[in-house]
C-alpha cells in the first residue's frame, strides 16, 4: 500500500514529503493508521546530525493511531484498536525486562538504532530503495508498520484526544516518570526544573502530583516561564548565572533536593550541580548530543555525597505508566490539552520545527487527518 511520510535524505536537509511503499505487516507486527505525532527535540537532533541515523529516515517517535491490520501471531491487538506509540519497546524476558526496566531492553535495541523491524528488514520504501524508520516507528507517516510491542492499547475507558495521547506516547512519561519513578520524589522535597519544554514541564506536573514543597522552573523563553507558572511551579527562573544562588535563598541556603535537567546541553547540566544541596540529587533527563562530554568536579561531588542519575524514558514500563497518566488526565491532574501550542498538517512539518527552534513551540502537534 502507499503511504504520504515526512522523509529526511541527508544531513542537514529539509522533511521531504513523499509518497512511499507500505509493506504488510509480518509475524507480531501490526500496520496503525497514524492519527496524531509529537514535534519532539530528538527528531531534530536526527535532522542535524547530533543523533546519528542511518538515511533516509522516516522521523517521528512521539504518536497515536488506530490499528489497521494485523501480521500473524499478534496476541494483543486488534483492527480498530486505539494505540499509543512506545518508542523502546522490549523483548519481555531479557534481564532488564525482568527487572522492570524495559527500555533497557538489551534484545531489541540494535534494530530500533538501525531503523527496522525485528527481523532486521525494513517495511517502508521509495521505488526500490529502503528507508528506515526513526525508533522503529517513523511516525511522521500516514500509515505505519511497526511492532506489537511498539503499541500500548488504549482501553475504551480512557477516551483521550489523539494529540494528548501521542505526547504521552514521549514528553509525558519522560518527565512524569523521571519525578515519579526515577527519583521517587518525596512529598514535601524542593524541587528545580531546568527546560520547560514538553519533558520539563511534564516534571513540573509530576513534582506537584507528589506534593513537591518548592518547585523553580529554569528557562531564557518567556513563554515558558509563563507556562510553566501556569503547570504550577512556584517560581521562575532565566537561565542566568545567578540562579544556583537564588535557588540557595529560596530553600535555607541549602539548595534543592532535587534538580532535573530536561534540555540535554552538557553546560546547562554543568550549571545545574550548583542548585543541588548537599546529599541531593541531581537527575539527567535531557538527551545530550551523541559523543558530547558533561564535566563535574568530582571532589565536591564525594564530599557534598551528591547522587547523579540519569534517566531514559522515565525509567518507564509503558504498558503500565501509558495508562496510568492516560487516567490522571481524565482526572484533571495532568492538563496536557494546554501543553500544545499548535497543531499541523503533516505538510507543514518544517513549519512546525523551524517554530520549534525560535522558541515558539511548548510542544506542537502533527495531525495526519489534516
Amino acid at each position: 500500500m502507499k503511504t504520504r511520510a515526512a522523509v529526511l535524505h541527508s544531513v542537514g536537509a529539509p522533511l521531504v514529503i513523499e509518497e512511499l511503499e507500505l509493506e504488510p505487516p509480518r509475524t507480531n507486527e501490526v500496520l496503525v493508521r497514524v492519527h496524531a505525532a509529537g514535534v519532539c527535540r530528538s527528531d531534530l537532533q536526527v535532522m542535524t546530525g547530533t543523533t546519528p541515523h542511518v538515511l533516509p529516515a522516516v522521523l517521528g517517535h512521539e504518536g497515536a493511531g488506530v490499528v489497521v491490520q494485523c501480521g500473524s501471531e499478534t496476541a494483543n491487538l486488534r483492527p480498530g484498536d486505539r494505540v499509543i506509540f512506545n518508542w523502546a519497546p522490549a523483548c519481555g524476558q531479557c534481564f532488564y525486562c525482568d527487572i522492570r526496566r524495559p527500555a533497557l531492553c538489551s534484545v531489541t535495541k540494535d534494530a530500533i538504532w538501525a531503523g527496522v523491524m525485528q527481523d532486521g528488514t525494513p517495511r517502508m520504501y521509495l521505488g526500490k530503495n529502503p528507508v528506515y524508520q526513526y525508533c522503529a516507528l517513523g511516525c511522521f507517516s500516514e500509515y505505519v508498520v511497526v511492532a506489537e510491542a511498539a503499541c500500548v492499547l488504549l482501553p475504551t475507558n480512557l477516551k483521550i484526544p489523539m494529540p494528548v495521547a501521542a505526547l504521552i506516547g514521549c514528553c509525558v512519561t519522560t518527565g512524569v516518570g523521571v519525578v515519579l519513578n526515577t527519583a521517587r520524589v518525596p512529598a514535601g522535597s524542593d524541587v528545580v526544573v531546568y527546560g520547560a519544554g514538553g519533558v520539563g514541564l511534564s516534571a513540573i506536573l509530576g513534582a506537584r502530583l507528589v506534593g513537591a514543597g518548592l518547585v523553580l522552573a529554569v528557562d531564557p523563553v518567556p513563554d515558558r516561564r509563563k507556562k510553566a507558572a501556569e503547570f504550577g511551579a512556584h517560581g521562575t527562573l532565566a537561565g542566568n548565572d545567578g540562579d544556583a544562588s537564588i535557588v540557595r535563598e529560596r530553600t535555607e541556603s541549602r539548595g534543592a533536593d532535587y534538580v532535573f535537567e530536561a534540555t540535554g546541553i552538557p553546560s546547562i547540566q554543568e550549571a545545574c550541580l550548583e542548585a543541588v544541596r548537599p546529599g541531593g540529587t541531581l537527575v539527567l533527563a535531557g538527551l545530550a548530543p551523541v559523543g558530547s562530554n558533561t564535566n563535574f568536579p568530582a571532589a565536591r561531588i564525594t564530599r557534598r555525597e551528591i547522587t547523579i542519575t540519569g534517566s531514559y524514558y522515565g525509567t518507564s514500563v509503558p504498558k503500565d505508566d501509558f495508562l496510568r497518566y492516560a487516567s490522571y488526565y481524565l482526572e484533571g491532574k495532568l492538563p496536557l490539552d494546554s501543553m500544545i501550542t499548535r497543531q499541523y498538517p503533516l505538510e507543514e512539518v518544517m513549519q512546525a520545527y523551524e517554530d520549534l527552534e525560535h522558541g515558539s513551540l511548548i510542544r506542537g502537534v502533527l495531525l495526519m487527518d489534516g
